[in-house]
């Protein structure tokens, strides 16, 4: 049976280089890898986006999203050949509801207080929008705690923002009502409280496990992570 190609969907502040230390694990079993740039404009957008290049892979996909990327995934995975998604650190929204939502059921993370607003140009527009981004200085602690710290630095200044206006868009659809799931809770996770992961995993009947991690726990825990994957893998192209 064809192997599914896995969709690597990176979250705010990252981009796909936040997956260098997975795809390698993914590759070295023989598993078709795509790590799209995720344009992190608006939810709708970027899931558009994502829709777009999952439609344009042969055969089944495994749509894997962290942080941001969850939300993302959850409205891109109703396309016909995802076959499941998995959450990284992820956000499981419901059809109907916003980031700023599901997190305001929450106390906040160490996150609210780092970010950092700034203004960029909107095509066709004389007015401006307004990214998101965490603060430098804050970065490596909150972010990538468990990551090197020369690494973390670089991160810090290479972040991809999220455009504030993703955080009150809601999601136009939930495709885990669809389609299965699984997913991995960072329990040390500064930027995204984990208790709003689990929220959302069991609210979506995500086959969920618990890594004791940073918010980037592609990077500081691959080969769980890659286990994870080849699970959705297995589970679903058996």
């Amino acid at each position: 049976m064809t192997k599914p190609t896995v969709v690597l969907v990176h979250g705010a502040f990252a981009d796909a280089s936040s997956f260098a230390r997975l795809i390698p694990e993914l590759l070295a079993d023989g598993i078709p890898v795509v790590a799209p740039a995720v344009p992190n404009r608006s939810l709708s957008g970027d899931a558009a986006y994502i829709a777009s290049v999952v439609r344009q892979i042969p055969g089944p996909v495994v749509l894997v999203g962290h942080s941001y990327g969850g939300a993302v995934i959850t409205v891109a995975g109703t396309e016909q050949n995802v076959t499941a998604l998995v959450y990284l650190a992820g956000y499981a929204l419901e059809e109907g509801e916003s980031l700023g939502e599901l997190q305001g059921r929450f106390p906040d993370s160490s996150l609210a207080a780092a970010l950092v607003q700034t203004t960029y140009p909107i095509a066709g527009s004389t007015e401006t929008g307004t990214d998101v981004s965490v603060d430098v200085q804050q970065f490596p602690a909150i972010f990538a705690a468990d990551v090197e710290p020369e690494l973390a630095k670089v991160l810090a200044v290479s972040q991809r923002p999220l455009a504030a206006a993703a955080f009150g868009e809601p999601a136009s659809a939930a495709a885990w009502k669809t389609k299965p799931a699984w997913g991995s809770v960072s329990t040390a996770d500064r930027t995204i409280n984990p208790d709003v992961e689990r929220f959302g995993y069991e609210r979506a009947g995500v086959k969920s496990i618990e890594i004791d991690s940073s918010h980037l726990v592609m990077l500081s825990h691959p080969k769980q992570v890659a286990a994870l994957i080849r699970d959705a893998i297995h589970s679903t192209n058996s």
